[in-house]
């Protein structure tokens, strides 16, 4: 769907016809623009929150993907007299040019001369000292649906500092590409890691504003009897059933929207000896390993990519697999559900079956139970278990989990 950003309204307007903080306050998801067809996400609607940024200290939680119309929301802002005084970047940095995985070290933003806080080093969350200089945080970072990519376990820390500390966040909130599938095991407690923290499935079909309200009315890492105080500034327009083609890339290795939809079905096999194309131009498109030479034509060579991946699993050796670029990802919006059979296919081709899954972690527990959320999985692939047999293995808690999630939904 197209995006028509409003960045090029006339701001007076929300001057004109400014809404009261104590209609804020008791309201907390706003849309403040007229009925379209068109998408418009939080962060285009200036209208509905400038006037109550006058006057304050604003951090702000953003990367590359917070832009309002076709800028960086924090250049944009900056320049409506907006007085950011902080700038909180999560993993990939704020300007969205670190690796995966990659430290993000604190440094001065060189357009803004803004101080940029890292929030994927080594401080998770901002600290009292930080905080103490900001009356409102904002939070504005597209996020594509998955439990495993860590801008929803960013929004728990800022809510947990902001609940700490008594500051209150406004999400500009923007849609889920992946917003239309709800499926895979949910997490367990005791694999939760840097990669899941909430008792979730894989795809959580909720946007960050929904996910935020759920942080809150579930308690999950908030201090005792304490929750973050919200504003959601909703998106016009919009429903889960969508087709949303992203304006921006939301991580160096997600770079096309191909890449996006067959993320959630493609990212486990991050805990497996298949790559999933990390160290080419095509990542989260493509599948393989050295060892399916002979049952794969299909071929690809991992190499070092700066920004991207640098030491990228099975460097410099041709992989044999499958291409899943021309896939059409429509089939995983008609049947709701995360594609099970690359998985199932690839281990039953796999010629060293013993070393499919990577295991190398403390306690025999590999990387793939920390993705998938179980240790079931694993064995069941191993196993030769049907696929209905495995979503039947995801009951009662998936089923527990969606019912859950009708509480806090914004959007139908």
């Amino acid at each position: 769907m197209k995006i028509i950003p409003l960045f090029l309204l006339p701001l007076f307007v929300g001057f004109l016809f400014p809404i009261k903080t104590t209609e804020l306050v008791h309201q907390p998801a706003i849309t403040a623009v007229p009925d379209t067809k068109t998408i418009i996400t939080g962060a285009d609607q200036t209208a509905a929150y400038l006037p109550y940024l006058k006057g304050k200290r604003i951090g702000m939680v953003v990367n590359q993907t917070s832009i309002i119309g076709t800028k960086p929301s924090v250049d944009s802002l900056k320049s409506l007299g907006v007085n950011i005084v902080a700038i909180f970047g999560p993993e990939h940095g704020f300007r969205g040019n670190a690796s995966n995985g990659a430290k993000v070290d604190d440094s001065v933003d060189a357009k803004t001369g803004i101080p940029v806080i890292s929030l994927y080093g080594k401080n998770k969350k901002p600290s009292r000292e930080q905080l103490a200089q900001i009356d409102l945080m904002i939070f504005d970072i597209q996020d594509v649906g998955c439990r495993f990519y860590t801008y929803i376990n960013t929004l728990n820390y800022i809510m947990e500092a902001c609940a700490e500390h008594d500051k209150e966040l406004l999400i500009l909130d923007r849609p889920n590409p992946n917003g239309y599938i709800v499926d895979g095991p949910i997490l367990k407690k005791h694999l939760y890691s840097g990669i899941g923290i909430h008792p979730i499935p894989i795809t959580h079909g909720m946007t960050i504003g929904e996910f935020a309200q759920m942080i809150n009315g579930e308690g999950w890492g908030l201090p005792a009897n304490k929750k973050c105080t919200l504003r959601i500034i909703k998106v016009a327009n919009y429903n889960h059933d969508m087709a949303y083609t992203l304006p921006v890339l939301p991580s160096p290795n997600l770079n096309t929207q191909q890449s996006i939809m067959l993320y959630p079905s493609v990212c486990w096999f991050e805990g497996t000896i298949i790559s999933q194309g990390r160290g080419t131009y095509m990542p989260f498109t493509v599948l393989g390993a050295p060892a399916l030479k002979g049952k794969y034509s299909f071929s690809f060579r991992p190499v070092s990519i700066k920004g991207m991946s640098e030491t990228p699993l099975h460097q410099d050796k041709d992989c044999y697999g499958l291409d899943l670029r021309k896939y059409d990802v429509n089939l995983l919006r008609k049947s709701r559900k995360l594609n099970l059979q690359w998985l199932m296919e690839l281990y039953k081709a796999y010629p060293d079956k013993a070393r499919f899954f990577d295991t190398s972690q403390s306690n025999q527990i590999g990387n793939f139970d920390f993705r998938s959320g179980t240790e079931d999985l694993r064995k069941q692939i191993i196993a030769g278990t049907s696929e209905k047999e495995i979503r039947q293995s995801w009951e009662p808690g998936l089923s527990a989990y969606k019912q859950m999630r009708k509480k806090y939904l914004l959007y139908k």
